[in-house]
């Protein structure tokens, strides 16, 4: 897909603040440092609109990106930053929980895993939630770039293993570094969209 315009329209933290055009959604989803702000600068061709940080747990509201005035990409906060309060990861618990469970324009989520390691128990948790609430979800391999090519299958095989991946579900290993993987992303939310 080319994109054409990309800009951050808004914050949010409730459903009283979410955009009333009722534009496709696409959730973006991951632990915190997986590299979300990276993917989404990635997918769109633009260097910073999409804040990176070497501290995890910056993103801390749901920010909608409209892309080419047609659909948004909402990065959600990420999970399973130790050094936030229990109080402030139930606050993000509960603002995503309404976001996923209520939010209509929503046709899918994308959620990212490190490939270099196996999916952490917040990741399950994730995928299952999401699964829940019968969401299709496009699982992102991030970081593909830092695995040899020869072991890429094999860690892509572990992803597919824990998360108990269903049949409509697939994995597509991308790297923000490269480029690998753009393409198909784009081909599977354009399938939702």
């Amino acid at each position: 897909m080319k994109v054409n315009q990309a800009e951050i329209v808004m914050s949010a933290v409730s459903k009283a603040q979410y955009p009333e055009d009722r534009l496709s959604e696409i959730a973006l989803s991951g632990r915190s440092n997986v590299g979300k702000s990276s993917f989404i600068n990635k997918m769109i061709q633009r260097k910073n609109l999409a804040r990176t940080s070497s501290k995890p747990g910056k993103t801390q509201t749901l920010n909608f990106y409209l892309i080419n005035e047609s659909f948004y990409f909402v990065d959600v906060p990420g999970y399973g930053y130790a050094k936030v309060s229990k109080r402030e990861r139930e606050a993000w618990g509960r603002m995503m929980e309404e976001y996923f469970t209520t939010r209509e324009p929503l046709k899918a989520a994308v959620l990212l895993i490190d490939m270099r390691h196996p999916p952490t128990e917040d990741d399950l948790i994730m995928y299952d939630f999401l699964k829940y609430y019968d969401l299709p979800v496009i699982v992102v391999a991030t970081k593909m770039d830092k695995i040899a090519k020869p072991k890429r299958q094999k860690h892509l095989k572990v992803i597919e293993d824990d998360l108990e991946l269903e049949p409509e579900d697939v994995v597509i290993p991308f790297s923000a570094e490269t480029g690998e993987g753009k393409d198909q992303v784009w081909g599977k939310i354009k399938g939702f969209l």
